[in-house]
């Protein structure tokens, strides 16, 4: 079953500190006991007296202390930490398969030992030497009250429920914190329907028009880009059919064509070679990554993976937890040398709408709040990239590029995503409680100026628009230079009648619309 083991509690824990009088318990004693590389779950679990919370750790009382074997630490960590893959992993393919056989031998109908035959098998595509399982009831693989799952299917060798929303290629998983179900409670779907229900379709089909372009253009400026106006009306046509299409490699190298444009110079297709994300040095040119992508040979299978789950998990999860899933896991894999990040922010507008999030006609423009949210968003990425970074062995190539000598395709399969999750749920609570509603109501405001300046003389739609654009960029008034040139032709007393109607509608300091 294991060799016990008696660590000293003053031996710092990848150089984190242990709380005083504490033993590790559950994965961070399987880590630290196993030598395993993988990164460190956001909350470690140890136990001893009770004290005020240190961040980063749990302690729970002696008296639940688990055995210092691996069955022991195991069952602590799945009871109360629930599932981390890339933990699993590891340690399985580190145990001799033996140890995992005779737990489940000694405890045939337990939950936890059928819970761990199960995802042995899953995780390492190898088969124990057991026969199936004759009894005892069937259990979730993930407990859907700690992780989010899918319904699933049985496994009846193991009379094992297989809820993991993914395939051993790519399974994130992302945990019910209170902040996500505060987020799930809102009913953000519901809410966006009922306030489209009072839209007028013209009046909604301008406003979506309008953050089509605003969303195309924010995608482009986070990646530090201005592209010329007709890429982004072209990007913004793509933003709009977001989940009319399936989703397979052809269908990404499609997209990922439309983003580069002119690719004279850049290398179509799925990565070849190395990447990274970060600076060179100035004098040496060596990397500096903050991110290394996934290496070459793994990039196809994770590919498969993340479309899988597009295509199948996706569509049996909370839309919005589905959509951060699939396009963080995408940008972390890198699988292009170019286009990532656009690709990635596509992704979450493919899968709210083909979950049916999106009402008819409506467009919320998620990449604009994140270019809003832009500091909130970069510390998420580097969050995750910083955890990583010091498992990935890599050496500089000819090119100033990097190549990664160890095997680290699970550093991409397997990561806890819930605060991709949680940055997500609230840009979408943003979109939909402010962006779009402020565009209708914008619109409306700009509709009732418009009829009001035509009751007082007729003016062209150029010219009134002209006329909006001079007041909401001088606070409301007209400015001399205007009032000598493109509207001359208007009375002292006509202008004062504009510069009301327009201070009625939306006051004197109006923020610009981008």
């Amino acid at each position: 079953m294991g060799n016990e083991h008696h660590p000293s509690t003053e031996a710092p824990f990848r150089e984190l500190r242990l709380p005083s009088g504490a033993e590790l318990a559950g994965y961070s004693a399987l880590i630290r006991d196993y030598g395993l590389s993988v990164p460190l779950p956001r909350i470690l679990h140890a136990t001893g007296k009770r004290r005020p919370a240190q961040a980063g750790w749990r302690i729970s009382p002696p008296a639940q202390a688990p055995r210092p074997t691996f069955a022991g630490q195991l069952t602590f960590a799945m009871k109360r930490e629930g599932l981390d893959l890339a933990v699993l992993k590891r340690l399985f393919m580190t145990l001799d398969a033996a140890e995992v056989r005779d737990l489940v031998l000694t405890r045939p109908t337990g939950s936890y030992a059928r819970r761990i035959w199960f995802l042995y098998e899953w995780l390492s595509g190898r088969q124990l030497d057991l026969p199936e399982a004759r009894a005892g009831k069937y259990v979730c693989a993930v407990d859907p009250a700690q992780q989010w799952a899918i319904p699933g299917k049985n496994s009846r060798r193991h009379r094992v429920r297989n809820n993991l929303p993914g395939t051993p290629e790519f399974c994130p998983l992302v945990f019910r914190t209170p902040v996500l179900q505060k987020f799930v409670s809102l009913r953000l779907a519901q809410q966006a329907r009922a306030m489209v229900a009072n839209v007028q379709r013209d009046l909604l089909a301008r406003a979506a028009a309008f953050l089509l372009l605003k969303d195309s253009r924010a995608s482009y400026e986070i990646e530090g880009e201005s592209p010329p106006q007709e890429r982004i009306m072209r990007w913004g046509m793509v933003l709009g059919s977001a989940g009319q299409q399936g989703l397979d490699v052809e269908e990404l190298l499609r997209l990922q064509r439309i983003v580069i444009g002119d690719a004279r110079l850049v290398s179509l297709g799925l990565r070849q070679e190395g990447g990274f994300v970060g600076e060179h040095a100035r004098t040496t040119r060596l990397p500096l990554p903050v991110h290394s992508s996934a290496r070459p040979d793994d990039v196809p299978a994770l590919v498969d993976g993340i479309l899988a789950f597009g295509n199948g998990a996706a569509l049996h999860l909370d839309p919005v937890i589905a959509a951060a899933v699939l396009a963080f896991g995408f940008v972390y894999v890198h699988p292009f040398v170019d286009g990532n990040g656009r690709l990635h922010r596509y992704l979450i507008h493919h899968v709210l709408a083909q979950g049916g999030f999106n009402p008819p006609g409506a467009f919320f423009p998620v990449s604009s709040v994140i270019l809003d949210r832009l500091d909130e968003y970069l510390r998420v990425l580097e969050q995750h990239s910083r955890s990583i970074l010091p498992l990935i062995e890599w050496e500089p190539t000819a090119r100033f590029n990097v190549q990664v000598c160890n095997d680290t395709g699970d550093l991409y399969r397997f990561f806890d995503a819930t605060p991709h999750v949680e940055f997500l749920y609230a840009c979408v609570q943003q979109a939909v409680e402010k962006e779009l509603p402020e565009e209708t109501l914008f619109l409306r405001r700009y509709d009732t100026f418009r009829e009001q300046v035509n009751k007082m003389i007729d003016m062209p739609d150029r010219l009134i628009d002209l006329l909006f654009r001079f007041l909401h960029q001088n606070g409301g008034q007209l400015s001399a230079r205007a009032r000598q040139k493109e509207f001359e032709a208007l009375t002292e007393a006509e202008v004062r009648h504009v510069e009301g109607l327009y201070q009625q509608g939306f006051g004197t300091s109006a923020p610009p619309r981008a």
